[in-house]
């Protein structure tokens, strides 16, 4: 069953503060390993209509700012904000530019004025978000008529197969929990925003070893962030039995790691 209040219930999505240090971090390792995160946004930017043209635009959760400039680039940078909850990314991504302002702020209460953006644009960022339905309405408030809130997010399914590696190893929470896409949808269609399109994309990356993707969450920042998980260091036994449960999955192209992507395009009717 669906659980709409699944942002609001403690414990059920990290706390913000841990994610915006972890980001902040991971600030000068991100680019380096973010082949999923560039895919994804691309094929975000390609969801909006070629003849679109917003006059001020908004990246909301810009990261290292590496969509801040292929906003600016499309869009123009005089017209663009940038804005992030981790001051780390955002000392990043200012001096390379892509916009006229990088702000530092929380998707649930954006710093800005009512009805001042053509479009919101968010890739792989309001996941972390704990009350999604809060980031809906503040979409919603600071697009003027017409405008539009694109974003990708991340949904159940994600990681599962890192997820039932360590279920067979102790039973502990070790990987990020998502929403349904079920509750995306039912809240998007509830948000008072015209849905355009709406569609979860499964992604699949393959590593030659669990190393290297603990490795690529870690230096993205996405590691295990949850309520609950496990402290300290992890013994090498367990370890051992983590390696030995994924390579049930392996492949031949090596070991799978599935994203299930959420992508949608929402208008604010005129």
């Amino acid at each position: 069953m669906t659980d709409l209040s699944l942002a609001k219930v403690p414990g059920a999505l990290p706390d913000k503060r841990q994610v915006a240090a972890s980001f902040s971090r991971a600030a000068t390792s991100y680019d380096s390993v973010a082949e999923l995160q560039r895919d994804v946004g691309q094929q975000l930017l390609g969801c909006l209509a070629p003849s679109f043209m917003p006059g001020r635009w908004l990246d909301l959760g810009c990261g290292t700012g590496y969509f801040t400039r292929a906003l600016g680039t499309r869009f123009g940078e005089s017209s663009g904000l940038a804005l992030d909850i981790a001051e780390g990314m955002l000392n990043h991504a200012r001096p390379q530019g892509g916009a006229a302002h990088f702000v530092a702020g929380d998707a649930e209460r954006l710093p800005l004025q009512a009805a001042s953006c053509d479009l919101v644009f968010s890739s792989l960022a309001v996941q972390w978000c704990a009350d999604f339905a809060s980031v809906l309405s503040e979409a919603h408030r600071v697009l003027k008529p017409g405008g539009v809130f694109a974003f990708t997010s991340l949904c159940v399914g994600t990681l599962h197969e890192l997820r039932d590696s360590w279920r067979q190893v102790d039973g502990l929470v070790h990987v990020n929990r998502f929403r349904e896409f079920e509750t995306y949808r039912q809240l998007c269609a509830a948000s008072g925003l015209d849905v355009v399109s709406l569609e979860n994309r499964p992604h699949v990356l393959h590593y030659p070893d669990v190393r290297s993707l603990t490795h690529e969450l870690k230096a993205l920042g996405a590691h295990n962030l949850n309520p609950g998980r496990p402290g300290g260091l992890t013994g090498r036994a367990r370890i051992v039995a983590l390696i030995e449960a994924y390579e049930q999955f392996r492949q031949d192209q090596g070991l799978p790691a599935t994203y299930q992507v959420v992508y949608a395009v929402l208008e604010k009717p005129l």
